[in-house]
């Protein structure tokens, strides 16, 4: 039986652009995997814990060893990686906050990247690949090539990096200028922010097809 995992990062509840896409997204891929079940994770209401010096030990000591800080910091990096194992495709909401990735989701990272769990610590090689990973990410102002802010999305050019140590390789689909309707400065935008929105609600509704979602 197909399974989803739905992600959501964003901390901006009922205004986020981000929760709407990824509502849309699995909504889309439920219609193409009827019976399939989904497992959501919200990242921007719960956010997993920082690893700090305690607890960013904890995957390198024995489960004997451990203090209960540490043994609770590894019971969630078994809960993350599982949710990933399980899923035949990953579905994450990724904002642009301050050029970079909100760190709830650099956070959901370092709890995925455990070695000897989700990648062989000598050969690098990662545990977690073989399913889809689509990211839908949302930028509040213009970075498209030609912009004043070309190459500034540091989150988009990152996170296939991380994800690259459990073998996972990531697709993107971006709608950016989403902030026009509260920033009055950008009023002049507002044709082409709706341009971007609607691209990347049409590449959502092309997601799975039926053909897609049986192959």
């Amino acid at each position: 039986m197909a399974h989803l995992l739905h992600i959501d990062s964003s901390i901006s509840g009922d205004r986020s652009v981000t929760r709407k896409l990824t509502a849309r997204a699995a909504a889309v891929w439920r219609a193409a995997h009827p019976g399939g079940t989904v497992t959501y994770r919200d990242l921007g209401a719960n956010p997993l814990p920082h690893l700090n010096s305690e607890t960013g030990l904890a995957r390198f000591i024995p489960p004997a060893e451990r203090t209960p800080v540490q043994a609770e910091s590894a019971r969630l990096t078994e809960e993350v990686i599982a949710e990933v194992r399980a899923a035949d495709t990953v579905l994450l909401g990724q904002p642009l906050y301050n050029y970079g990735a909100p760190s709830a989701v650099k956070s959901w990272i370092d709890h995925l990247v455990a070695p000897g769990r989700s990648m062989d610590p000598e050969t690098r090689e990662g545990f977690l690949g073989g399913g889809d990973f689509v990211v839908l990410s949302t930028r509040g102002g213009r970075y498209r090539l030609g912009s004043p802010r070309h190459g500034w999305d540091h989150a988009q050019t990152w996170l296939p990096h991380a994800l690259s140590w459990v073998g996972i390789e990531a697709r993107f689909i971006t709608a950016e200028m989403t902030a026009v309707e509260w920033v009055p400065e950008m009023a002049e935008l507002r044709t082409a922010a709706a341009e971007s929105l609607a691209a990347a609600e049409r590449e959502i509704d092309a997601l799975w097809t039926p053909a897609t979602a049986n192959a």
